[in-house]
């Protein structure tokens, strides 16, 4: 069973590209067809393109690893916010900042700042400072909260990079091809299928269409989150129960007679 078909997709103005003479070559295995100088997308080949990338995302994340949402363009920005914090992942969107990925540890040094700040402000610390040092801390707090809130969890590398425009993004895809992680990506008619490891063919402008497509991958998120806490319960239910067994069997060998030896 697909996770989106062709009518929710088309409803949401999912095959509208962009002008054709803005299009990209590359993109031509993926469109239908032009109508009024516009490119529309072949949404039959949209609907694969979800399924595949959403059975990806699911062993992703059913392997306990993050996802990270990146959107920074303003018609994107809320939704992904929104359906990243649905299915507890770390977004960005907000500008990217050069070497998120490739200069992690001075990122993470970052976080733990916001996290010391945060300290300092709970333990009243942050009381005993003059009323400007207070401001300027606050205002540190601030930009690092806008920057870095949304992964400030994130203790290691994503697993995955998941992108609404990959144009507008193309600094965090190059930095995910360098450490080798894998890039899904909402590609429209104007954009390089090339520079992302999952394709989805889409319109990547309206809110519709933005939505609809992350409620399928949502799907395939919980699923696999789903899955690797079932898998977790079972497995700690069998080794709770192994020592148990483990007894049965040594009392179950002493109560047997020992065989007679042949001399």
């Amino acid at each position: 069973m697909s996770r989106t078909n062709f009518d929710a997709l088309l409803e949401a103005g999912c095959h509208f590209g962009h002008l054709k003479k803005k299009w990209n070559p590359a993109m031509a295995p993926y469109i239908f067809m032009e109508r009024n100088g516009i490119h529309i997308i072949d949404l039959h080949k949209t609907v694969a393109k979800v399924d595949e990338a959403a059975a990806a995302l699911k062993q992703i994340v059913k392997s306990g690893k993050k996802v990270l949402f990146v959107a920074t363009k303003k018609q994107a920005k809320q939704i992904v916010a929104d359906k990243a914090t649905e299915v507890g992942m770390p977004y960005i969107t907000e500008r990217w900042a050069g070497g998120m990925l490739t200069n992690f540890p001075t990122i993470r040094k970052a976080v733990k700042k916001m996290a010391q700040i945060d300290k300092n402000i709970s333990d009243g610390t942050f009381d005993n400072l003059s009323k400007r040092e207070k401001l300027q801390i606050s205002r540190q707090r601030n930009k690092l909260e806008k920057n870095l809130g949304s992964i400030a969890d994130l203790s290691r590398l994503p697993s995955a990079l998941f992108v609404i425009d990959v144009m507008k993004e193309h600094i965090a895809i190059k930095e995910a091809k360098r450490l080798g992680i894998p890039v899904f990506g909402i590609v429209d008619t104007n954009s390089n299928p090339n520079a992302v490891d999952f394709v989805i063919p889409a319109n990547d402008d309206a809110t519709k269409s933005i939505e609809v497509i992350l409620d399928a991958v949502n799907g395939a998120i919980r699923e696999g989150l789903e899955e690797r806490k079932a898998e977790k319960t079972e497995s700690e239910s069998a080794e709770a129960a192994e020592p148990k067994k483990e007894r049965r069997t040594r009392s179950a060998k002493k109560s047997k007679p020992e065989a007679a030896t042949e001399e």
